[in-house]
């Protein structure tokens, strides 16, 4: 093996181990080469690392941690994270060959999630209830659901693990998370910073691994809560899975997603929004806005300043700060996207620019742009995960409205328009978790973020995004010491 490849370990009760299991590969999506190993974890693996998290919770320190030691330890580790963004930034440009600049952004504001929940964990309480009851004081706890297994995809695997680790830690959970094998090694060298920061032992663990690992992990009857990002296929295998032990889930998956534009709106901001939505990241989001909709009288002018651009843009190695798109992370994803656009070809759909792969040494497919798209079409409503945009022409709101909702998924849309009104109709009648208005593609740790349909369930981010990691309680006080008849309740 080359002195090149960088071996990683997994991360179990603040050891690093090889595991008991095979080596997985890591290949480099710019240059097709293997870059890094990680463990392919074993059963026993995945054994040890909820057991570890199980004891941790349940005996441990961190079971019985305050709020102010849980943010005191959360400010840290934002810390730590603003410290080494550089070094993460590199590993995960490397691992799922998506732009290092734009890696690095998301990377430095990841601190902002830590912080954030440090102060939700010191002011977040329950609630005194309103007892009709003269002789009970009534209350609520919030509580740490307990034991997590999360599992992540391979587009942003630091941005979906922190979406669910910072909550998960000022509630008060343990962690055991999965990354994609596909780019597992920013999870695994992430552990380096729990354990500078100073967490405790079991608090946080990292197995990497594929299928069967990852099987084991979501059906270990120790787990408390599963929490998941990726496909709706995976998802629903999840879901059923883990209702049989009737263990807590979330799920954020895929996406469907509509930019409508109104022919107010000013076209070149309207190009930089969908230029945003759909080509930055190379079209890996499951945010991105994949279908276009354009009211008919300014059609052929969008998809003309659209094209221009889009003809502008340019491929190449992720870390040159001169590339606007890097390639496919995966093979199967470059060739399932391939065949969509080939399947869009036989459906009627018009290649306006680009349309095929790029012969420049890893999985490059061009920036492209389909119109006369029929809504009912595969491209239409499969989620692509690619570089690809759809348009379709619309002539009223309604028919934006029933076009954008015709679709499995409800995650994101974004409306472009000035007039006021009409962007509030549309934030309140599109079926999806995040709207935006004159803008596509931004989030923050305040905002929850979520799908409709097949899209998702729960929440990510904000106090929505804390509760999913915790369970309430009522409690009822009698305040009077007089026992009533014990067969009536009321």
């Amino acid at each position: 093996m080359s002195e090149t490849i960088k071996a990683f370990s997994n991360f179990i009760n603040n050891r690093w181990t090889q595991g008991t299991g095979d080596v997985l590969e890591s290949i480099e999506p710019y240059t097709g080469e293997v870059w890094a190993t990680v463990p392919d974890a074993s059963i026993k693996d995945v054994n040890d690392a909820v057991s570890a998290a199980r004891a941790a919770f349940d005996t441990g320190p961190w079971g019985k941690s305050t709020p102010q030691d849980r943010a005191r330890l959360l400010r840290r580790l934002g810390d730590l994270v603003a410290q080494h963004a550089e070094e993460f930034a590199l590993l995960e440009s490397r691992d799922n060959g998506k732009l290092y600049r734009e890696m690095l952004g998301q990377w430095r504001y990841l601190p902002e999630w830590f912080y954030y929940y440090a102060g939700i964990a010191l002011t977040e309480q329950g609630h005194v209830l309103p007892s009709d009851k003269t002789n009970f004081f009534v209350y609520t706890q919030r509580q740490a659901i307990g034991v997590v297994a999360a599992i992540t995809a391979w587009n942003s695997p630091g941005l979906l693990m922190v979406w669910k680790l910072a909550p998960a830690l000022a509630a008060g959970c343990t962690f055991v998370i999965k990354p994609s094998e596909h780019a597992p090694v920013s999870t695994v060298a992430f552990a380096r910073l729990i354990e500078e920061a100073g967490f405790p032992p079991g608090v946080f663990n990292v197995i990497t691994g594929g299928a069967a690992a990852g099987k084991a992990l979501v059906e270990d009857l120790r787990v408390d809560k599963v929490a998941f990002t990726g496909s709706d296929t995976v998802g629903r295998i999840i879901a059923q899975s883990v209702s049989a032990n009737f263990t807590r889930y979330s799920l954020e998956l895929g996406g469907k997603s509509a930019q409508i534009v109104f022919p107010d709106a000013p076209v070149e901001d309207v190009v930089n929004g969908i230029l945003a939505g759909i080509f930055a990241a190379g079209g890996q989001s499951c945010m991105a806005g994949s279908r276009l909709l354009v009211h008919r009288d300014v059609h052929d002018v969008v998809v003309q300043a659209l094209v221009d651009r889009v003809k502008r843009i340019r491929l190449g190695d992720p870390q040159n700060p001169e590339t606007d798109v890097g390639p496919i992370a995966t093979e199967p994803q470059f060739k399932k996207i391939l065949a969509l656009i080939g399947r869009a070809r036989e459906q009627s759909a018009v290649v306006a620019t680009g349309g095929g792969a790029v012969s420049r040494g890893g999985w490059f497919v061009q920036p492209t742009v389909l119109t006369h798209v029929d809504p009912a079409s595969d491209i239409a409503q499969e989620e692509v995960f690619g570089p690809v945009l759809s348009v379709i022409a619309f002539d009223d709101e309604e028919q934006a409205l029933q076009l954008a909702n015709a679709t499995r998924y409800g995650l994101a849309a974004g409306v472009w328009t000035q007039d006021v009104r009409r962007a509030h109709r549309f934030a309140q009648r599109l079926r999806a978790g995040s709207i935006w208005i004159n803008a596509y593609r931004t989030v923050g740790p305040y905002a929850p973020f979520g799908g409709f349909g097949h899209s998702g369930v729960g929440r990510e981010n904000g106090i929505d995004g804390l509760n999913e990691f915790r369970e309430v309680k009522s409690v009822w006080i009698e305040t009077s010491g007089n026992v009533r008849d014990p067969f009536v309740i009321g």
